[in-house]
C-alpha cells in the first residue's frame, strides 16, 4: 500500500512539474507594466504634441559626467531666455532616457520668475543620457542631452 501512494505522489509532482514552466512562461509574457512606465519618446510626444524639439545652444544642461551613486545625481538647467511677457520659458522638462519612467521632472514657469533656471537630484538607474525639453511661450520646443556614467546604480 505505502509502494502505491509514493507512485501516485510521484506522478503528480511529475505532473505539476511539467506544468509549472508553461505557467511561469504565460505569466512573463503577460507582465504587467506600471502605471508610471513611459518609455522616453512616449513622454516627450505627450509633452510636444508631436512635434520635434530642437537642439539648442539656448540651454545649459550642467550634469555629472560620472556619478558615484545613481541615487543622487545633481541636474541644471538654465535657459538664455530675456523672461518677458512676450518672451519666456513656460516648462522645464527633465528626463532619465532608459529608466523605466523616464520623465523626472517638469516645472512650469512664468515671467515672473526672473530667470529660466531649475536645479534638482534625479535617480539613474545605469548610464544613460539625462535630457531636457523646455517649452517656450511661442509653443516652440528646444532640447539638450548629456551622457551620465553611473558607478552604483539608483533605480530602474
Amino acid at each position: 500500500m505505502q509502494r502505491r501512494e509514493f507512485f501516485k505522489k510521484l506522478g503528480a509532482v511529475a505532473a505539476v512539474a511539467a506544468v509549472t514552466p508553461s505557467i511561469s512562461f504565460a505569466a512573463e509574457a503577460k507582465k504587467p507594466t506600471g502605471p508610471n512606465e513611459l518609455s522616453f519618446k512616449a513622454a516627450v510626444d505627450a509633452i510636444t504634441g508631436g512635434k520635434t524639439p530642437v537642439i539648442s545652444s539656448k540651454i545649459t544642461l550642467k550634469v555629472p559626467e560620472i556619478a558615484e551613486n545613481g541615487a543622487v545625481v545633481p541636474v541644471t538647467v538654465e535657459v538664455d531666455s530675456p523672461m518677458t511677457d512676450a518672451d519666456y520659458v513656460k516648462a522645464i522638462h527633465i528626463f532619465a532616457t532608459k529608466n523605466n519612467n523616464s520623465r523626472c521632472i517638469d516645472v512650469h514657469l512664468t515671467p515672473a520668475n526672473g530667470k529660466a533656471m531649475f536645479a534638482t537630484r534625479i535617480k539613474l538607474g545605469g548610464t544613460q543620457d539625462v535630457a531636457t525639453v523646455v517649452e517656450l511661450s511661442d509653443g516652440t520646443f528646444l532640447t539638450a542631452s548629456q551622457n551620465v556614467k553611473v558607478t552604483i546604480g539608483g533605480c530602474g
